[in-house]
């Protein structure tokens, strides 16, 4: 058997930390139920990661920042392009999500409730600057009278959340209720891109 290296047992710890702060929240979970939920000792959780608040920490900046890089930087390359934007965001995030399979929940545990452990988070070092980047693609696009007029610019990027990391997030519920299991995050992605597609009525520049 492999002898773990540090990288290996910080990973692992990490890895506890995710399915107790997903399960329980990041309030609520103990550094002794990480310890329990990884197999060590709470003293060597403490040796990588002293507190939970450093822990917290490098769950954001190891995991959080760079599954939220792959949607930056999909839009980035998308240019100005509305239904690039929209197919960029969309699909940034379904590649986010089937690789790190716990973030809606986290995300909406943790970011949307109120008292969230990690909505400054999104308020400091996420939203911001995607955020207001997408809105003004479709305030520009809305402009060249390429845009369904009566939509808010604003409000879009809420609906892009809404259409993708919420149904990804409740898919236990809905796959319950409506005897879904054969739905997946494929199918989250499609629904999303040709419900908006129509809803926001492109036009083509001169059309």
């Amino acid at each position: 058997m492999r002898k773990q290296g540090h990288g290996d047992v910080r990973e692992a710890l990490l890895d506890a930390a995710i399915v107790c702060f997903t399960t329980k929240g990041i309030a609520a979970a103990s550094l002794r139920e990480i310890a329990t939920q990884a197999h060590v000792t709470p003293a060597l959780l403490h040796y990588y990661y002293g507190d939970k608040a450093q822990l917290v920490e490098a769950l954001v900046e190891d995991r959080m920042l760079p599954a939220f890089g792959v949607v930056r930087d999909r839009v980035a390359a998308a240019g100005d392009d509305i239904a690039d934007t929209v197919a960029a965001f969309v699909c940034g995030l379904t590649e986010a999500m089937k690789a790190h399979p716990w973030w809606p929940q986290l995300w909406v545990r943790e970011v949307l409730c109120e008292g969230g452990a990690l909505r400054d988070l999104l308020l400091t070092r996420i939203a911001p600057e995607l955020a207001r980047t997408i809105a003004g693609r479709f305030a520009a696009a809305q402009a060249r009278g390429e845009l369904n007029a009566d939509l808010d610019p604003r409000l879009l990027m809420t609906s892009l959340v809404g259409l993708t990391l919420l149904p990804a997030a409740g898919a236990p519920i809905w796959r319950a209720l409506f005897e879904a299991d054969d739905l997946g995050l494929d199918d989250v992605r499609r629904h999303a891109i040709a419900l908006l597609d129509r809803g926001l009525e492109l036009k083509g520049p001169g059309k």
